[in-house]
């Protein structure tokens, strides 16, 4: 008996709709978690038996394929939304490359600030893109590889930007930012989130990964390096800055919302989920707390507002991840 020819992929038949270019690009992408595991035995079948499978946060192959990216992104929509968000900066930031003219305008104690503030994001956000392109390696799902990987490349996007906004303020004070080393390793008021960056990045189970990054250590480090800064850059006629940390803004909230998706697809698989990430909640938000505290020297006299603007973003993505 002839049956009439597929005429879509056969894993996305049972649909029973036009699959999108997103169900195309992004379903059923590992092969391995099926099966079980790799086809070869080596050592490194070890380790994701042990951080992927055995995770506390856990669900089956199929209860995994249910999540979606909220802003369904694929590889050519990511290249196509960031390109507009860079041709903006960019736009911004070479009208103004030229003899760095609003550089000049910015005043010493500025300047100062930046040095001590802005340089080390290098660092950290180089931290979280190494996080969430571990979270990308180990996660069970195709579809959480690719945001968790789209999301490693948002955050070498802000240190591309950064580096590039520290040579235009070289060209009014030449050792701008020399020091940024020293300061990210050495300077008291970073201590406390680089050791949290530090911790992030040998905690291997990708669930607790996940939790720690998106849901702890970025919400609240982002609303003080994003938003808040840029209000006070805005204030201080940093217009650059103010809007680099905007465009910077859009992207963390994707993340957020991604990692949301995932975590209520997770607690409708399994309950114990839910009781696995409130543990893990409340281990790093301890530690966020402590970091957050000690950010205050960083901001002068604006040190109070910024630990409450920091714990006021925790407390807002806690709700939203843990509902009563």
């Amino acid at each position: 008996m002839n049956r009439p020819p597929l005429k879509t992929y056969s894993h996305l038949a049972t649909e029973r709709r036009m699959p999108s270019e997103y169900d195309i690009a992004t379903t059923q992408l590992l092969y391995y978690v099926a099966k079980g595991g790799f086809e070869v035995r080596t050592p490194v079948g070890n380790w994701y038996e042990r951080y992927q499978q055995g995770s506390g946060l856990r669900a089956t192959t199929a209860q995994w394929a249910r999540f979606r990216d909220p802003r369904e992104t694929t590889y050519t929509s990511y290249t196509g939304l960031q390109k507009r968000q860079e041709e903006h900066l960019d736009t911004i930031m070479q009208a103004r490359d030229d003899g760095c003219m609003d550089c000049r305008r910015l005043s010493p104690e500025w300047l100062t600030l930046l040095s001590t503030v802005l340089t080390p994001q290098r660092y950290l956000f180089h931290g979280f893109q190494m996080v969430a392109a571990y979270i990308g390696q180990m996660a069970p799902e195709g579809r959480i590889v690719i945001t968790a990987g789209l999301q490693a490349a948002d955050e070498v996007r802000r240190v591309q930007r950064i580096a590039y906004r520290m040579a235009q303020l070289r060209k009014t004070e030449a050792s701008f930012g020399q020091e940024s080393a020293g300061t990210w390793q050495s300077h008291p008021a970073w201590q406390p989130i680089r050791c949290l960056v530090e911790r992030a990045l040998v905690t291997y189970d990708w669930g607790e990964a996940l939790v720690s990054l998106n849901v702890c250590i970025k919400p609240a480090l982002e609303s003080l390096f994003g938003p808040f800064l840029g209000r006070l850059a805005e204030r201080q006629g940093d217009y650059v800055l103010h809007e680099m940390t905007a465009s910077f803004a859009r992207d963390c909230a994707w993340h957020r919302d991604w990692t949301l998706s995932l975590l209520r697809v997770a607690y409708e698989a399994r309950e114990e989920n839910r009781t696995q990430v409130a543990r893990w909640m409340d281990r790093w938000s301890k530690m966020v707390d402590e970091a957050i505290v000690g950010t205050a020297p960083l901001f002068g006299e604006d040190g109070e507002a910024a630990i409450a603007t920091a714990r006021a973003a925790a407390s807002a993505v806690s709700k939203e991840v843990m509902p009563p």
